[in-house]
């Protein structure tokens, strides 16, 4: 049996020739897992030999145990700050582009290329075939489930939020479609029946919507949504944030009361 680095090692000679690129294996593990990511982030969704995803698959979910899985306790709207590769959940919701391929550039810290990285080449693979189906890019405000490979949550919700131009202010279209985004994600949850699901910040950062009114509509859609759907499965909603503004946004926003009554209460995290 190959130790972790012959594996990696594997890994990288596998990808690179997927990738038709050539570099020197680096000696260090954070440096091989560095190289890792950055071929699996441009490598094309083609079909991959079952030794070379077992082999992948040992090294992410190695990975994922060293980062620390975290299972949140306790029903209704929770709040946690924290990389959402993290969370033990039913579903983790993805802020994708209208290609809902993944992000292709290499090492990107954005949310999207964050979650294809922690899961593995699968989830590409099978986002591309989603896409081939339904034969043209997402619309926004809409929202596709798939698997979660390698992630510690069992399946992975994506959904195109709008995009603000630099310096403006969002419509009151792009704040519906915001809105529908939030929707789309718990009507497919709840149509395949999950208990839980972590909402990230959907549009904020690159997508230029502003923090505060992103946050005013998730809350207020998601207890509209959960007032109209009382036999819902869904008992754990996760407001999942990254940045401190935003843990400030919300958490002030929850202790408020903000939006319209629900059945499942704000709670703190």
């Amino acid at each position: 049996m190959m130790n972790r680095t012959e594996n990696l090692d594997s890994v990288l000679r596998q990808l690179m020739t997927d990738c038709a690129q050539q570099y020197a294996i680096p000696a260090s593990i954070a440096d091989k897992q560095r190289l890792m990511r950055a071929l699996m982030n441009i490598r094309q969704p083609i079909p991959a030999s079952e030794s070379f995803l077992a082999a992948q698959d040992q090294e992410l979910q190695s990975q994922a145990e060293e980062k620390g899985i975290v299972k949140l306790d306790g029903n209704g709207l929770l709040l946690w700050q924290g990389n959402i590769t993290r969370l033990k959940v039913d579903a983790i919701v993805n802020a994708a582009n209208s290609q809902m391929l993944g992000c292709w550039v290499p090492l990107h810290n954005c949310i999207d290329n964050c979650i294809h990285s922690a899961a593995g080449i699968q989830l590409r693979q099978e986002c591309n075939e989603l896409m081939k189906a339904q034969g043209h890019d997402e619309q926004t405000g809409q929202a596709k489930i798939t698997l979660g490979y390698n992630l510690p949550a069992k399946h992975v919700i994506h959904t195109v939020g709008p995009i603000i131009p630099q310096g403006s202010l969002p419509t009151k279209e792009q704040e519906e479609l915001l809105a529908s985004c939030y929707r789309s994600c718990l009507d497919i949850a709840d149509s395949n029946h999950l208990q839980s699901i972590a909402f990230c910040c959907i549009s904020t950062g690159v997508f230029n919507f502003p923090n505060q009114r992103a946050a005013e509509i998730a809350i207020t859609t998601v207890k509209q949504w959960i007032a109209a759907h009382k036999a819902s499965s869904i008992t754990q909603i996760v407001f999942n944030v990254f940045l401190d503004k935003d843990y400030d946004i919300y958490r002030r926003l929850m202790a408020d009361g903000y939006g319209q009554d629900s059945t499942i209460p704000p709670t703190d995290c």
